[in-house]
């Protein structure tokens, strides 16, 4: 692993750290099923778990060693036997099997946590890696909570275990504590002071917990680090890990930085889903790369500016990462250019409309409701009203139906024609038949056949409201009509003129 210095290797922890939030524990075949998704994703080494935490952990791992191919499986240790004789156990199916040991490394860790000496956490450290150098070429070492470690001992500390046979040394901001530059400074402290350096990969492990994690990694990477330790969605202990995709779509897309990944963005969306609903934790909104709202638009000058030219606003291109396109949002606060850009989505043709007259009834409806949806615009352009939208449109001025057993169905329609009346009556085998050809008798467009009817209904109080789909053919092509209306007659001679007006 030491042939490319601007090759950075993804360490994925989410089913290690990553699972250690309450309420997200997964089942082996869930981690097998989200271990093989990484290793379509791409990452280096999978961290499949802490064997002598538990037997399902144990399993885990076993399972992980047998299912995955390609990636690195790593088990984590502490600096002791037993831990390292488990994992050496857990990971004899593993084609590239690595042992995680460490121990703190922090004045802090030394004195509170295990009451002991910098000179015997030493030690310690360097037994157990050449401990499980025994069994194992692949080993990784951690100096826990290095971000708040003194340098000098730090970088001590690694060397001794880069002479005694670690591989990969990791140094975690294990409380998320470093600023940027400090964390920076670290690693390049070590990178140049460490005597050995070149005979390992600096690893950097970071949390959120002062929402730095990416930023610091970051850091490293820029100092020479060249692994990176992540998470998909940024899960874990407290506030969570690096996340995996901010720190892919980071050096993909600044490409200055002169490192790359084997990773394959376009499977961002699709995992981060599963990780979601596997581990029940959901992926906040804003959340950068795989939120929802991540190439979601709803300001108007947003929406103008990225209509006219992506790059305006976004500097990902949805589609890497999974995504088939932004979504312009439609509020009250969006413009006639997002308005126009649904409309024509919807297969309404722009220059037989009056968008003016549109966008204000647009916005009485936007002001009541949060959010206006496919639905809403169909309603608003085939509903009460809709005479206004189009410049040359035909309207429904009135409608009546006469049907039953055994009365012939008729319908009597009055239809608006630029401003002029026209009526018509039409007898068909039920109401709606006899009210399209009530339609057609005044319109004189005898070559319309329906290829398509469908009615819906919403379902939105005391009084459902159906929706009607019409897909007509007229000249050799194709048009949606779409009609609403407590009445279904009504809402199916909505929806037919919808369509028409959209070629006569």
């Amino acid at each position: 692993m030491l042939h490319d210095p601007n090759r950075i290797y993804i360490f994925d922890t989410t089913l290690r750290d990553g699972e250690q939030v309450p309420g997200c524990q997964l089942t082996t075949s869930e981690k097998v099923e989200i271990a093989l998704r990484l290793e379509a994703l791409g990452v280096d080494v999978i961290e499949a778990g802490f064997p002598i935490s538990s037997p399902g952990d144990f399993e885990s791992v076993v399972a992980l060693s047998k299912a995955v191919k390609e990636p690195v499986i790593c088990a984590l240790t502490r600096a002791n036997t037993k831990d390292i004789d488990a994992a050496v156990e857990s990971l004899k199916y593993a084609k590239r099997p690595r042992i995680h040991t460490g121990i703190g490394s922090s004045d802090m860790h030394i004195k509170y946590k295990f009451n002991s000496t910098r000179e015997d956490i030493l030690q310690r450290g360097v037994d157990a890696v050449k401990y499980a150098k025994r069994f194992v070429e692949d080993i990784e070492f951690y100096a826990e909570d290095a971000g708040r470690a003194d340098i000098e001992f730090l970088a001590q500390m690694v060397e001794a275990v880069i002479a005694a046979g670690a591989t990969v040394v990791n140094i975690p901001d294990t409380n998320g504590y470093c600023l940027p530059d400090q964390y920076g400074a670290k690693i390049k402290f070590l990178m140049d002071n460490v005597k050995n350096i070149d005979q390992a990969i600096i690893s950097v492990h970071c949390h959120n917990d002062l929402g730095l994690a990416t930023a610091n990694t970051i850091a490293g990477i820029q100092n020479g680090a060249r692994q990176a330790e992540c998470t998909i969605n940024g899960i874990g202990e407290r506030a969570g890990n690096t996340s995996l995709e901010e720190v892919a779509m980071v050096l993909k897309t600044h490409q200055t930085l002169n490192k790359y990944t084997n990773i394959n963005s376009r499977h961002f969306y699709e995992i981060s889903g599963m990780v979601s609903r596997m581990m029940r934790m959901p992926v906040q909104p804003n959340k950068a790369i795989v939120g929802k709202n991540a190439f979601a638009h709803s300001s108007g000058i947003h929406q103008d500016g990225v209509l006219k030219h992506r790059e305006n606003y976004e500097i990902i291109n949805p589609e890497d990462v999974g995504i088939d396109s932004s979504e312009i949002i439609l509020t009250a606060r969006s413009g006639r250019h997002a308005l126009k850009h649904h409309l024509e989505r919807l297969g309404y043709v722009i220059d037989k409309i009056n968008l003016d007259d549109v966008y204000e009834r647009f916005l009485v409806v936007a002001d009541s409701k949060k959010e206006i949806k496919d639905d809403d615009l169909l309603a608003l352009m085939s509903g009460e009203g809709s005479e206004r939208n189009y410049k040359d449109g035909v309207t429904v001025k009135l409608l009546q139906v006469m049907c039953g057993d055994p009365l012939l169905p008729t319908s009597i329609v009055r239809l608006d024609i630029n401003g002029k009346l026209k009526e018509a009556v039409s007898s068909g085998n039920g109401p709606v038949d006899a009210t399209i050809k009530a339609i057609n008798s005044i319109i004189e467009k005898d070559s319309i056949e329906i290829k398509d009817f469908h009615i819906d209904a919403i379902h939105g109080g005391s009084h459902d409201v159906s929706k009607v789909n019409m897909r007509l053919k007229y000249d050799n092509k194709h048009y949606n009509g779409y009609g609403f209306s407590t009445d279904i007659v009504a809402a199916s001679a909505n929806a037919y003129l919808d369509a028409v007006n959209k070629f006569i």
